[in-house]
């Protein structure tokens, strides 16, 4: 009998408890793991953890006996939130922004960095975010009451996506607020119409008064990271208030902030309030070092020292308090409160969501400290340098070359990824059609980051590799032999009149003469399309993951949050959908700001990826201040490029073995046609109102497209005659027409 019960007991130690299938996924995502990071550690496909997540399938020792240890040490860390009764004024709050009541024991503590520091096929997403209510208007209110309460008939709704009373008591007043000056009252208008009193006389007792009574502020993003700091706006009333200036002078403008010696900064000091090493600019930081997980930080927003630069934010610098508080909310609350221009925003999401380190509970005392390691699928705390032929003229790495003075690298020296700028004559048949059409690739640059393998670390030299797909990297190897008259698309090789292409292997769209560097979707792409690689040496990333994959899923939502907004969804048919898309800035202006704000999230923070030197006094073979960023990465920056470049050239290809036409002329994400009508369904291959498979599809999704512009083929004509110019690249003025100079690439 007892080998039966030895027999019983090793059956049900064979079966380790896991928790249900949705805690199992809450339980990942707390800690700020992805899956394929599981996947990896359990060594198992990445369909086989999302089937467990999603309760299809389950575990199987010996993967399951570590899977429960896994979700047993994350439970330690993140225990699920007692059932409480949600407010009915709350219950409208996306699951996604309510925050998990954590213990304080058990809260991991402040992973960001220090205030003083902050200085392949394409897979085109068909998943819209869970409906939201449209974001609403800030109510206008009249009669202060105190600080801490609503002033009489303000809306407590706040827009879409916002954090309200009740999903986290520290900040249930919303992320931020705009403070100006009415009557001689200072009022601080926060996001869903509620306006506070401010009883602060000067601006270090506006801070105090922010960090202890306001309730401003926003949940942190991911597991181990920390929420973000309250922003105050400060109007030019708020200014004069407070002693500021309204606007810069010329001396300040250049230097980008005002005197350290200037009154209000020593206000500050002598309340030991410290700034940034940036200074009291457009987008200042006056914090106090941080005990512990303690952090007293306040951000400033001036928009009239060009805080909200007019090329990203249109007019949002002109809105009155109200209506700028629900643009800006409305942003925090979809991307996240911003940290400074939208580029800098880009570049801080990456890090909000995947945090440098973490914290770990010590198993002997229990007590939670903080990770000397990096957080897995983060960049870590610290810089890494670059592969040599990924750094851009100047780097410090490049001094090791001995390179003759005055050197310009050519391809075989220096990766040179970049997005298309191309264009080529029409042709006799293309000059008898009557219109030029343009298509724009929606959010390009994002869908080219979906689903990304990039770098987490240093890179590695190979000589002679072969070429992996799956591997980042920059590649020395010679394309010159594929031949796009003749080219594999799926599984069937397809002629093709490849005079009239661009090369998918160089921005200006020439064909390679030899070895270049090139990142591995590029070189993948030639294997794609039928061609044999051999590449001659490589700089690969071993360590390497989908680090982008939350950035483009929280980016793309808040696009597809705010166009359904503006009255554009992802289930309109191809004709509704450019009837919505005709004017639909104009339904809403101010979200119209907040689509444009995010689009330059997108791309801003990919270009923070290989800033360059400001001025500072630099000198070529010096360091810059960006390089000592963990998130100055030139490669992925060039991977991400790279995709995108290759996913519209795949669109491309497969229009042209379809149709059979060519595009004239392509500038980034845009792309333009010969058609004989003025629209895109003039001469895209919809049939029953299906899209051609692999090619241009209509829709707002990311990785779709819109109508960009139409215009005259006698017009193109016409311009780049006047210009003497063949082939001025005229998807740059087919928007609205407008050609003001000859086209320098520029």
């Amino acid at each position: 009998m007892s080998e039966l019960f030895d027999a019983v007991d090793a059956l049900l130690a064979s079966r380790a408890t896991l928790p249900p299938p949705a805690e199992r996924k809450r339980l990942r995502s707390a800690h700020g793991l992805t899956i394929d990071e599981v996947a990896t550690a359990l060594k198992v496909r990445r369909a086989t953890v999302s089937g467990w997540e999603s309760g299809k399938t389950e575990p199987r020792p010996p993967e399951r006996d570590a899977y429960a240890r896994l979700l047993d040490r994350l439970a330690e860390l993140y225990p699920a939130p007692a059932a409480a009764a949600v407010p009915a004024a709350d219950a409208a709050v996306p699951a996604a922004f309510t925050a998990v009541p954590v213990p304080a024991e058990a809260r991991p503590l402040s992973t960001g960095p220090a205030p003083e520091a902050a200085d392949m096929t394409e897979t085109e997403n068909t998943q819209t975010p869970a409906p939201v209510a449209a974001a609403p208007r800030p109510a206008r209110t009249t009669g202060p009451t105190s600080s801490t309460s609503r002033r009489p008939g303000a809306k407590k709704a706040a827009p879409a996506g916002t954090p309200a009373g009740g999903s986290d008591p520290r900040f249930e007043n919303g992320p931020l607020a705009v403070v100006d000056v009415e009557d001689g009252k200072v009022l601080a208008y926060c996001v869903g119409g509620l306006v506070l009193d401010v009883p602060a006389k000067s601006l270090p007792s506006l801070v105090d008064w922010t960090l202890k009574e306001a309730k401003l502020g926003q949940p942190k993003l991911s597991g181990p990271g920390r929420p973000a700091d309250p922003l105050l706006v400060l109007t030019k009333a708020a200014l004069e208030r407070y002693g500021l200036p309204v606007a810069f002078t010329e001396e300040e403008k250049n230097a980008g902030r005002i005197p350290e010696g200037h009154k209000v900064i020593k206000q500050l000091t002598r309340a030991d309030w410290k700034l940034t090493k940036r200074g009291f600019g457009p987008w200042a930081r006056i914090y106090r070092p941080a005990k512990g997980s303690d952090r007293q930080c306040v951000q400033l927003c001036i928009p009239s020292w060009n805080a909200l630069d007019p090329r990203f934010w249109g007019a949002a610098a002109q809105l009155p308090p109200a209506e700028l508080a629900r643009v800006l909310g409305v942003y925090a609350s979809r991307v996240m409160t911003p940290r400074g221009s939208t580029a800098v925003t880009g570049l801080e999401l990456m890090t909000a969501l995947h945090p440098p380190t973490h914290a770990v509970r010590d198993e002997e005392t229990g007590v939670l400290r903080q990770a000397e390691t990096k957080t897995p699928g983060s960049l870590g705390k610290d810089p890494v340098d670059c592969a040599p032929c990924e750094a851009p003229d100047g780097h410090p790495v490049l001094n090791k070359l001995d390179l003759p003075r005055f050197h310009v690298r050519g391809p075989a020296e220096k990766l040179f990824e970049e997005a298309y700028d191309w264009a080529r004559p029409m042709t006799d048949a293309e000059c008898t059609l009557r219109y030029l059409v343009g298509l724009d690739v929606n959010m390009a640059f994002a869908a080219g980051a979906n689903g990304l393998t990039v770098g987490l670390g240093e890179p590695t030299h190979v000589t002679n590799p072969v070429f992996d797909p799956k591997l980042p990297g920059s590649w020395l190897v010679d394309l010159s032999h594929v031949d796009l008259s003749k080219v594999k698309v799926g599984k069937e090789w397809v002629e093709l009149d490849g005079s009239l292409l661009p090369s998918p292997f160089t921005p200006k769209g020439d064909r390679p003469t030899g070895p270049a560097w090139y990142a591995t979707p590029t070189v993948a792409y030639a294997q794609e399309i039928g061609y044999d690689v051999t590449p001659i040496e490589a700089w690969v990333r071993y360590e390497n993951g989908r680090y982008l994959d939350g950035w483009y899923q929280r980016l793309r939502d808040a696009y597809l949050a705010t166009m359904t907004d503006l009255g554009v969804d992802a289930d309109l048919s191809p004709a509704d959908f450019l009837a919505a898309m005709d004017g639909y800035k104009e339904r809403d202006p101010e979200l119209g700001i907040v689509v444009s704000a995010i689009k330059a999230t997108v791309k801003g923070g990919l270009g923070k990826l290989r800033e360059r030197p400001r001025g500072e006094g630099w000198r070529p073979g010096e360091r810059w201040r960006a390089l000592e960023r963990p998130t100055w990465r030139p490669d992925i920056r060039a991977a991400v490029i790279s995709r995108t470049r290759i996913n519209l050239h795949r669109k491309i290809v497969k229009h042209a073995a379809f149709t059979g036409q060519y595009p004239i002329a392509i500038l980034s994400d845009c792309v333009v046609y010969a058609a004989a009508g003025p629209s895109p369904l003039d001469f895209l291959p919809y049939r029953e109102g299906k899209p051609l498979p692999g090619g241009f599809k209509l829709g707002i999704n990311p990785g779709l497209v819109k109508h960009e512009g139409t215009q005259t083929v006698l017009w193109g004509e016409e311009v780049r005659e006047r210009f003497n110019a063949p082939e001025l690249n005229l998807a740059r003025s087919i928007k609205d027409g407008t050609v003001t100079d000859v086209d320098n690439g520029e």
